[in-house]
């Protein structure tokens, strides 16, 4: 099925120094409430945050248009032996994608040193630059998880609750495929990371999945990202809420520059549901596992003929089978 122009995700606003987001506020119980609603629903949202200003969103994407521009066998020194953590350039089964990793970027030393790779004198402002834009996406996704944790009603265990994580930013473009196409530009899947913000440059693509093979394309505002709940956020739930599949499907005339930072929980993280998230109308679905087996599970050749929202159910179901746990009998 096509792509449904009357589905929308929920909109939801993070008015900056509003007191919605002071903790124990009634604004911010709404706001917790729909948060959570828009993850157990659609596995996603967009949410409007203006204290990541326009003019560091723009900086990002001309830095990231000059990124393109450096030669591949600069490009190549982008390595990292941990899943989609290094330079990933036009292949057959993905021609339009070309992608860049940089592990840990809310650590200026990372981008510092990423960019000392990608040009042979560094370039001070690109390091500046994004190492500011992921620190603030990062601060947005304390502020969404710790909103998550609220709405379950486990607000006094949150420091306990809150994963420790570093963040893999993904530098993306799409090319424009040839004039009158509708072409794939990163097959459909669901995130291996806990969580992912993405912010692009209003060039339309991204799509999510609503229903089976129900798909609605995202426009986002100049103000606005996209959070979308990763297998292991929807495994820590119990299954109450979903990872959102989506893909990048392009047409036009213009190519399509993205941002995403993915929450990478630190190395010997073990994901397990809280025990209040488990009872008799909610049964544990998944065993406790450790977070960086499965990120290699994940993109290992045992998986390649198993669906990626699936690939969690494999590794970590507990009994049953898997189109069974993942529609709740």
């Amino acid at each position: 099925m096509g792509v449904d122009a009357e589905l929308a995700i929920p909109v939801i606003e993070f008015r900056t120094g509003s007191r919605d987001l002071e903790r124990g506020t009634e604004g911010w119980h709404h706001l917790c409430k729909r948060v959570r609603e828009a993850c157990e629903t659609y596995g996603c949202f967009e949410v409007v945050y203006e204290k990541i200003s326009r003019e560091v969103r723009e900086e990002t994407f001309e830095l990231l248009n000059e990124l393109v521009e450096v030669p591949l066998e600069r490009k190549q020194l982008n390595v990292n032996p941990k899943p989609y953590h290094s330079y990933f350039g036009p292949c057959s089964q993905a021609s339009l994608y070309e992608g860049f990793g940089i592990e840990d970027a809310s650590n200026y030393d990372s981008v510092n040193n990423f960019a000392q790779l990608m040009w042979s004198d560094g370039h001070p402002r690109f390091s500046q630059t994004i190492n500011t834009m992921v620190k603030q996406m990062e601060e947005l996704n304390n502020i969404i998880w710790l909103m998550i944790i609220e709405s379950y009603g486990l607000g006094e265990k949150w420091e306990s609750l809150m994963m420790r994580y570093n963040m893999l930013l993904r530098m993306m473009k799409y090319m424009a495929p040839s004039l009158g196409e509708y072409k794939r530009g990163l097959l459909a899947h669901t995130d291996k990371p806990a969580s992912t913000i993405i912010c692009d440059d209003q060039i339309s693509g991204l799509e999510i999945e609503v229903k089976d093979d129900e798909w609605i394309k995202l426009s986002t505002s100049p103000n606005s990202f996209v959070f979308l709940v990763g297998d292991p956020l929807m495994a820590w739930s119990n299954g109450r809420m979903k990872a959102a599949k989506h893909r990048v499907m392009m047409s036009g005339v213009k190519d399509r520059y993205s941002i995403a930072a993915f929450t990478i929980p630190v190395e010997g993280t073990i994901i397990r549901a809280p025990k209040e998230l488990i009872d008799d109308q909610h049964p544990q679905l998944f065993k406790d596992f450790d977070f960086m087996d499965f990120l290699f599970f994940s993109f290992s050749e045992q998986v390649k003929l198993i669906d990626s929202p699936d690939q969690i159910y494999a590794f970590a179901s507990l009994s049953l089978p898997i189109s069974d746990q993942k529609h709740g009998s």
